[in-house]
Parts: structure tokens; sequence; C-alpha cells
């Protein structure tokens, strides 16, 4: 467990920590319990519904976490059911405040399956503009060619969204790495993979097509098969195994200066 600790007193009990709020440089006003009580709104014990939107006009940016809604007893069924129709019907989401964790949240709520869903959303004032992360980027139209491969390889990797396909791997590797130690072996670890050399986009466009259209290799029969070899390493200079993925990645990371 983290314990607080004062930078010039040492270790601080749970017991003599008080919330507060700085309305000047180091300076605090304590707020205690019953502060927080005499702040009394309207949607402490209630719902309240304050508009219907179209349900794509919510932008995801401001989108927090969503919660499963239920009615409360047989009372409530009816009129859970009638506001759920009425907005799967329409293609409408409602906008509501309700209190979660002793504060109120502007929420969004709508239809799914026999119930309903809400979605927390992000105050404006949590919310970063774009400028100062797109600002910079160049408004010109891209090469034409290179559009064309880019959507050639959309379209060759389209498919369903099904969560299932997206395990965590990490969660693998993390859990993996737990039951061999709990075998009393050392966890083996990976080499870092080698960074690929920053590689022209078009050749990378046309190297991932070229990997994704590749025919799958015909069995052998036993006497025909030999023995696997393990993959090469990319000589330094050379190209990595995926282009595309490694040109993405080098420009993902790069480091700030």
């Amino acid at each position: 467990n983290m314990k607080p600790v004062d930078p010039e007193l040492g270790l601080v009990e749970r017991s003599d920590l008080v919330r507060g709020y700085e309305y000047e440089d180091k300076q605090y006003i304590i707020i205690d319990d019953a502060d927080l009580d005499a702040v009394r709104i309207e949607s402490n014990h209630t719902m309240n519904i304050e508009a219907f939107v179209d349900e794509g006009e919510v932008d995801v940016i401001y989108q927090d976490a969503p919660y499963y809604l239920a009615p409360d007893g047989a009372m409530a069924e009816e009129t859970f059911a009638v506001l759920r129709e009425a907005m799967r019907k329409s293609g409408k989401l409602a906008i509501a405040r309700l209190v979660l964790s002793s504060r109120e949240r502007v929420v969004t709520i709508g239809a799914r399956e026999n119930g309903m869903f809400v979605c927390t959303l992000r105050n404006p004032n949590e919310v970063r503009g774009t400028a100062e992360y797109f600002g910079n980027i160049p408004a010109g139209k891209p090469d034409p060619e290179m559009l064309e491969l880019a959507m050639a390889l959309i379209k060759q990797k389209q498919t369903h969204f099904d969560p299932k396909n997206y395990e965590d791997r990490y969660e693998v590797a993390l859990m993996a790495m737990i039951r061999e130690k709990l075998k009393g072996h050392k966890p083996i670890i990976a080499a870092a993979p080698e960074r690929g050399n920053v590689i022209n986009l078009m050749d990378a466009l046309k190297a991932s097509l070229s990997q994704q259209a590749k025919p799958p290799a015909k069995s052998k029969s036993k006497a025909d098969e030999a023995p696997a070899k393990p993959a090469k390493k990319a000589a330094a200079g050379g190209a990595p195994e995926n282009p595309l993925k490694a040109n993405l990645l080098k420009a993902v990371g790069k480091s700030k200066k």
C-alpha cells in the first residue's frame, strides 16, 4: 500500500489526512464531509433528463466511462421500457445529470438490448483543443498514388469488429511470467526488437500489400517436410520484416527534443 509522506515531516498517518482546496499558492481551505453534504443539488437523489440528441451527435472525445442501467423494481419497469423503446425508435440519446461517487456527472443514456446504458461525459474544460497537436500538420492533399495504395490496403484488411479477436497480450505475457515464477523458474527476458530504418512510405505500402496477397503455402507430405529454420534477423540497414508497421511505429515513436 502507498503511504502518504510529507517532504518535511516524513510519514503521515491516514487519520491525519484532510481534504483541501488550494485557493492561492500553498494556501488551502479545509473541506470536510459536512461541507460536501451542504452542497445539495437536485441530482443527488434523482436522474434528471434535460434533452435528447441524435445518437451520432456526441463526439467520442467527450465520452468517458460506460455503465449499464436497469429498472429498480417492478414498478419502474413500464416507465423504463417506454423510454427505452422511444429512444430506440427515434435514434436518440438522452442527456441527463446524476450523482456518481459523490459528484454530479453529465451523462448520455441510450437503449441497449432489453436495458439501457449510461456513459459519463467529460466536461469541456477537461478536453484539450486540437490546435496544440494538429496545428503544424500540413493541410495539403496526399499523393494520389499513395492514397490509392492505402485504400487498397484498407480494403484488403477490412473485417467486422469482434473484441474477442484482440486479446490483452500484456496480460497474457504477465500471467505466463507469474506462472513460471510460481514453478520456481526465472522469467526469460525477451530481447528488445531491433529498430528498422525509416523507409519510403510508398515502398512500405507496396510491400505490405504484396505480403497480404501471397497465397498460402501448400501442405507437404511427411517425406517432403524439412526441419524448420529460424527466421533470420534483418541485417543492419536491411528492410524490416513488416516495413509498413516498422515505418509507422518509427513515425509515432519519435522522442521530443
